[in-house]
Parts: structure tokens; sequence; C-alpha cells
């Protein structure tokens, strides 16, 4: 046993308990299924003119391999060797597996003659698009359920396109929309392949893909990112392949071990959670541009703005390698943020339907069969297991996220290590964890303390911890572990109202020269969290989208206050009591209004003007 084996249980257990019967069950079965199928002979001999619909098989391999593996599944893991099988068996001499006709395949050189407003060639495909997906899906499942013909796979396609973009000096970012941001993903599936394989000819695609994306004057991705500048000024803003660039980036720097391209993508990354994420913790666009899918610009608040399902899974997974990487809190917060919220937010109950796109205020939307998010949602949630607990030093171990649930490691020192959490998490703040190593040993357990818990208490065998409790950082306990050792973890949840301002200003200069600035629009807005979990209303009264409050002048606690569970929620309420009117119940984001198709959702709640 290599790395930890984890099964959560409660919240996310349930999450993870519906992607596996609902989603990836049931969208994917064999090679007659759609998504696999467009890969046949006949019809990709016929296909000139399709979109990015190849990307479901990676996708789905990636996230089905790990829940096969995962949970067991029989039935499943047979359905992800025979699809990887079927695949490998339309893979061309060359290395081609996409769903186009030889006549559109990106490895027939075209001119690019014109681009659209998002920067796409006119004569694009989506072929580099679906091999980095395809690559990612093999890696994962050869990774669990290995087989040399998965792995030549992998390597067949990494050697197409270092012929084409190494050898044959062809510019990636000439191959997708968004001045090439969605070719150049492939970044990171190559240098997982480097980092499967050993093999020095992946890294060197990797290479010349960062070395294109830089010399693109649209991007100059690398200049961007060293100069420190706002995510929504690089290319077009797109946040979903941004974010994966980004991770990719970052693979790439460990690869190489450049430390100062290390540190850029760690600050790119501060500037996404300090400037471009919602409450719940979800990549935030859609607010006056033409695509809703790129970052809003820096300052720029609006409830109604957006958060894409994919822009989620690939800020998980960029936050994901960072704490793999560093081992620091901060990243294990924002995924834990973006997991109980957007990402849950999402989610249908059933775990079939997933929302394309989903808003702070606004309607829930299930998005229709093709739509590249549901896969995506599949995708992050299947991170999470993995991310829940970390070995650090060979010896330590991190507790980054609270939920129900067991992780086993193969420890060097305690040999089989098992440590379990009793838990309501994130309902309430109150967690028992037992460690049962199978000989007493000496190593440190690293307990994240959220950035939201003040006052967090600990306890060791009924002893307070002698640490601090630094909200934001993990708390070490070194000592020598025996069986039947409990820690115990106390995190205050107090609701927490939460302020923001939409406003614009306008500047202008007078007749003399001088500066002139005028604010042209101003709202103000409240929300409401609790421990990790973001609340919302549904519809007010039953039929109003929004409703415009006045706070009494008292603290929150005063008229923020614990409620009873409506029926059918989970979650513990909150009621809201404005000034003038009945109190509003509020449950958390993901729940609320019903995670059903149509429900709404209400996060911020507009406040009266101050006279």
């Amino acid at each position: 046993m290599n790395g930890p084996r984890t099964a959560l249980g409660g919240l996310l257990g349930e999450a993870l308990a519906a992607n596996v019967t609902g989603r990836l069950s049931g969208f994917v079965v064999d090679a007659r299924s759609p998504a696999i199928a467009l890969f046949a002979d006949e019809r990709r001999s016929a296909n000139v003119a399709g979109d990015w619909y190849g990307e479901h098989a990676g996708k789905w391999l990636y996230a089905a391999s790990r829940a096969a593996s995962r949970t067991g599944d029989a039935a499943l893991a047979a359905s992800v060797q025979s699809v990887a099988a079927w695949l490998i068996g339309r893979q061309e001499a060359d290395g081609y597996l996409g769903t186009y006709a030889p006549s559109r395949r990106f490895t027939r050189e075209r001119p690019v003659r014109t681009r659209s407003w998002d920067g796409a060639p006119a004569a694009r495909t989506w072929d580099v698009w679906t091999h980095a997906h395809l690559l990612l899906g093999l890696l994962e499942t050869q990774r669990w359920f290995p087989d040399p013909q998965i792995l030549g796979a992998a390597r067949r396609i990494g050697g197409l396109c270092r012929r084409l973009f190494v050898e044959d000096g062809r510019d990636i970012t000439d191959y997708g929309n968004h001045h090439g941001l969605s070719a150049t993903v492939l970044l990171d599936p190559a240098v997982r392949l480097h980092e499967t394989t050993g093999e020095a000819a992946y890294l060197e695609l990797a290479r010349a893909i960062v070395e294109q994306t830089e010399a693109r004057p649209e991007l100059r991705l690398l200049t961007a990112v060293m100069d420190g500048a706002d995510v929504s000024e690089i290319g077009t803003g797109k946040a979903y392949q941004l974010c994966w660039n980004l991770a990719g980036l970052a693979r790439y720097a460990r690869a190489t071990r450049d430390a100062p391209l290390f540190a850029a993508v760690v600050a790119a990354w501060d500037n996404v959670r300090q400037h471009h994420l919602t409450l719940g913790g979800g990549p935030w666009g859609g607010v006056g541009q033409r695509s809703r899918e790129v970052f809003n610009p820096r300052g720029v608040f609006d409830p109604c703005g957006y958060v894409e399902t994919c822009s989620t899974c690939a800020w998980i997974q960029w936050s994901g390698v960072l704490l793999e990487a560093t081992g620091e809190a901060r990243f294990a917060d924002e995924i834990e943020r973006s997991a109980y919220n957007d990402l849950l937010g999402a989610q249908a109950q059933d775990g079939v339907d997933w929302c394309y796109y989903s808003f702070p205020n606004g309607r829930r939307v299930h998005t229709t069969y093709w739509r590249c998010c549901k896969s995506s949602g599949a995708i992050a949630l299947e991170e999470l297991p993995a991310l829940a607990w970390q070995l650090l030093r060979h010896r330590d171990v991190a507790v980054n996220f609270y939920a129900a649930g067991r992780t086993e490691f193969r420890h060097p020192a305690a040999g089989r290590l098992v440590l379990e959490q009793f838990t309501q998490y994130p309902f309430d703040g109150n967690v028992r964890i037992t460690v049962a190593p199978e000989r007493a040993a000496d190593f440190a357990l690293l307990l994240r303390i959220p950035a939201w818990a003040d006052g967090a208490a600990i306890s060791v065998n009924g002893t307070a911890a002698a640490s601090g409790t630094e909200p934001g950082r993990y708390l070490e306990l070194n000592r020598r572990w025996t069986a039947g050792d409990e820690v115990t973890i106390e995190l205050p949840m107090p609701p927490v109202l939460h302020g923001r301002i939409a406003r614009s200003v306008q500047e202008s200069l007078a007749p003399d020269g001088a500066p002139l600035s005028q604010e042209v629009m101003h709202y103000e807005y409240a929300a409401v969290t609790r421990g990790p979990l973001v609340y919302a209303s549904g519809l007010i009264d039953g039929y109003k989208t929004s409703e415009t409050m006045r706070l009494p002048p008292e603290p929150p606690a005063t008229f923020l206050r614990s409620a009873a569970t409506p029926p059918g929620h989970a979650g513990p309420a909150l009621s809201l009591a404005p000034l003038g009117r009945a109190p509003i119940v509020l449950t958390p984001y993901y729940e609320a209004g019903g995670r059903v198709d149509g429900a709404w959702r209400l996060s911020w709640f507009p406040l009266a003007p101050v006279k």
C-alpha cells in the first residue's frame, strides 16, 4: 500500500456514493455508451465539425478508475478496464486517439487565417483538448489497474504530441481557443506522463508547451505569472483553462526544481483566492463579459455572477497540487470551502444531474447530457478522498479535512496505521479521532485549524494540548502514539455575517486636467456563513427572488440564531431577523431551496441604503 486508503462518510461520503451509483455507473457502461461510441471508426471518419465532447471519455476513466479502486466496485472496475481496452483498440499507429476525420485532425497542419473574439483559430479542432483528457484518464486507470497496454497507449499519445510540438516545431497555441489555452492544458498530463514513466522526452514536451505559451503575445503566461498579473488579465481570463494551466505549471516547476516559478504559481493562486472566488469558494465569472466562464475583473462584485463547475474542479485540482507540494493549511482550507459549497451545490442529490453554472443568487439549472461540467464535477468529488489525509516527511500525518471516515497508512515506524474520525462535521465542530498504530511509534499528527475557527480546543486522551491553535495553520501533536489514543477537537461555529459592496467609479479629467472621480453605482449586501458552510434562503416568502433588508444595529448574535431544520433538509438552519419583517430561514447553500432543477438560492441579501 503506497498511499493512504481512505473512506469518507457524512456529507462528503453521501456525495461520493451518489457520484458512483449515479454519474459514474450510468453515464458510461461500455463501448456502446454515447460518450465512448464517438471514437468508433465509422463515427469519427465522418466527423468534420465535432466539438469538445471527446473529453468525456478521459474524464470518466479518471474519475471511475479512482472510484472503482476506492470502493472495490467490481462492476465499475470491469467497465473501466473494458472501455480502456476498447479505446486503445481504436488508437492508430501514429498514436492518434481522437474523434475527428483525417482531414480535420491536429496531425494535419493548416494555416490560422482568422481568429474569433476568444482567440480561437478558424480551423481549430478540439483534438489536443481531447487527447489531454485521454492522457489523464489512461494514466489514472494505469495507476489503479496496472496494464502495460494502457501505459503504452498513453506513451503513444505523448509521443505523437512530442513529434508535433517539439520535433516538427508546431505551435500548440494554434490548436485551441482562448489564444491557445484550451490546447496548452496538455502541460499538466505531459508532466504527469513524465512523473509516471521517468522519461525525459515528456518533460521536453512540457518545456515546449511552456515556451510556446510564453511566446504567444496575448498570453505570455510565464511573464504574466512571474510579474504577478491579475488572472483576469491573462489571455481572455478563461477560468477553467487558466486554473488547469497553472496546476500544470506548478507540476512543471516541481519537476524542474524551479523554485521562483513555483513561488509565482503560488502567488497566482493567492490572487485567485483573494479576488476571484465566490463566498462558496468557486472561481467567479459572468459579470460584464462576453463569456460567462472568464474571471471577473479584479474588484468586481455581483451576487448574480456565475461559477462554472469545470472551474471549481480545476481550482480544487490546482489547490491539491499545491497542498501536496507544500503541506500548507491554506490550500486545504480552500479545497474544503469549494467542496462543501459550490461543488456540492452543483450536484443533484441523485448524483446524476449537475449544474453547469451555479449562482450565489439565482436559479438552480441542471444541465444537459453532453455538457462538460457533469464530468468535471464527478472528477472533483473523486479528488477529495486522496486529499483528506496526507503523509508528510515520510512519517507525519496531516488531517486536512474533517469528515466522518477512516484512513489507513503503511507507516515506516508504526506499521499499519489506522485513523478514524467520528463527527457530524460540517454541521457541528466536534470531532473525535482514534489513532491505532500496529506498534507504538513517534510521529506528529497535524490537525488543520480552519481559518474561521477562532478558539479551537484540542485534547489528547482527555488532556488539553499544550500548543496553540492558530486559525489557518496546523496544530502539531508530537508524541509517541499507541493503540487506543484519542484526539478530540472542538471547533466553534458561530454564524458570521459578511458584507460586500458592488460599486462602479467613473474616472475623468476636469478642464484644467485635474483628475475627477465619481461613484456612480453603490449597493451593499450581506451574507452568512457558519463554519465551512455558506447559508442561503430559497424564495423569500415562497415567491420573492430577493429581499432588501434593514439589519438591527445590535451585534449579529442578537438577530442571527439557530432555527429548526426545515423538512427535507439535513443541515442545521439559522434564523435571520431583519427589522420590520418576519425572520428568514437560512439553510446550507448546497441544499437551499431543495436540490432540484429550478430551485432558487439567495446567498447575498441587498441592504437598505443608509441615509
